[in-house]
């Protein structure tokens, strides 16, 4: 009993925070609906084109502006009050839903708007995003913030699995425009609970949006080897070990296309089951040494994976990848909260953004150049893990002050920066920000 309650998902911060209740009930409603969207617009462009290289070109469209309004979204989150940037852009969000409802209503859709609607949204995205996770260090204790992280992660999940499950049955059952529709409403929901957050001003003379303020994010970011060990790990894991674009061939290989879609759910299967038991992340301190371990497991999880001659060995080890996957986030993300001052919060939240968006981008294209050679399918996934193995083992030498990071070090450190930023306030020039309607 004593070991369940360890292991059991900690929902403290649920009910001490208010403003965190609201957030997560916003986000995970609102990031329900959102991947609804996400398979239901490429499922109509290759409707209106029946073209792969037409659908594939939406990936393009989003890769780009997330890329350049990442640093952007967090330079204004460190200036400007992170609630109503957060709830901007979930109005952004909104009206865009409208454009893609009002353009499959229309006798001949334009495709071209459906390109544009992805642009758009992944740029807002990039704007949104590091004021999202500017929120949860301002909103909750320091020392549930690996609760909160979970909490978080659970929401992720829980619309990664059902979202689209949800989408393929409207798909199949009732008008494109009513699956829009759907997302709308969630939007709906989002706002009303948004709307009642408090407001969350930007600390003490704030740094101005600019290039400086970027590049000022950067250099802390570089001096910081725990922060540094992060994004490498992640990168490298990914970038070699994420086999997903292999899965097509994979279910050819383990039953046909019926499979395809287990292959798909099984990591955030294990992604879940990682969530729902992580009460025992708040009581380990080397952070560090856990996120390598983690990023191991899934590089090992990933050979099991190629080498599997069965669809239920192939899903266990694909379930093991998704656990592996998220300890090592769960991980990451209390040591981003737990450790970067205030001041900064936004502008690492866009570079933490860049370190876990592209690197299983361009690990999907790693692995699909790779299985054209004649390693093939297999060797590729099974290479690829061997590979994230060794740079792991590599980045866990050559980072040892990461290896060797204890959490309440880190936790100690931001407040001490945290309290120096405050106390030198007055010399520096404070922004105006305007007043906040909702209040």
């Amino acid at each position: 009993m004593r070991l369940l309650r360890r292991l059991a998902l900690d929902l403290t911060p649920l009910r001490t925070s208010r403003d965190f209740r609201l957030v997560f009930a916003a986000a995970g409603v609102s990031g329900f609906g959102s991947f609804i969207t996400y398979v239901t617009l490429p499922y109509q462009v290759y409707q209106l084109t029946g073209d792969p290289l037409l659908v594939g070109l939406l990936g393009v469209c989003e890769l780009v502006p997330l890329l350049l309004m990442a640093f952007v979204g967090g330079a204004l989150a460190d200036y400007l009050d992170r609630r109503r940037l957060v709830l901007g852009g979930e109005i952004g969000f909104t009206l865009l839903c409208g454009v893609l409802l009002v353009n499959s209503l229309s006798a001949s859709p334009h495709l071209w708007l459906l390109y544009v609607v992805a642009a758009a949204t992944a740029a807002l995205d990039g704007v949104q995003r590091p004021a999202m996770e500017g929120l949860t260090p301002r909103i909750v204790a320091p020392d549930q913030i690996p609760a909160a992280g979970a909490l978080n992660s659970l929401r992720m999940d829980v619309a990664q699995l059902g979202g689209p499950a949800v989408a393929g049955v409207l798909i199949a059952s009732v008008d494109l425009a009513w699956v829009y529709a759907i997302d709308l409403a969630t939007f709906a929901f989002s706002l009303a609970c948004l709307t009642l957050v408090r407001a969350v001003p930007p600390p003490p003379a704030a740094d101005r949006p600019s290039l400086r303020s970027v590049v000022t994010g950067l250099r802390y970011a570089r001096s910081r080897p725990e922060l540094l060990g992060t994004y490498l790990v992640d990168i490298n894991a990914m970038f070699f070990g994420m086999p997903q674009a292999l899965y097509p061939f994979m279910a050819e290989k383990l039953g046909g296309p019926a499979v395809l879609g287990l292959l798909y759910a099984a990591p955030a299967a294990g992604s879940l089951l990682a969530t729902v038991s992580s009460g025992w992340v708040k009581h380990v301190h080397r952070h560090g040494l856990m996120v390598v371990l983690a990023a191991g497991a899934w590089g090992l999880a990933v050979v099991g994976f190629g080498l599997s001659g069965w669809l239920w060995l192939a899903l266990l080890f694909l379930v093991l990848a998704g656990a592996a996957d998220m300890v090592s986030g769960l991980f990451r993300m209390t040591i981003w909260n737990q450790t970067i001052p205030d001041h900064l919060r936004g502008r690492l939240a866009g570079i933490e953004m860049l370190s876990y968006s592209t690197g299983p981008l361009l690990g999907q294209l790693r692995s699909g150049l790779v299985a054209r050679t004649p390693l093939g399918v297999t060797g590729s996934i099974v290479s690829g893990g061997v590979l994230c193995v060794l740079g792991t083992i590599a980045l866990a030498a050559a980072l040892p002050a990461f290896l060797r990071y204890d959490g309440r070090d880190g936790l100690a450190r931001k407040q001490a920066e945290d309290a120096a930023w405050s106390a030198t306030a007055p010399t520096r020039v404070t922004p105006d920000p305007a007043p906040d309607p909702a209040r």
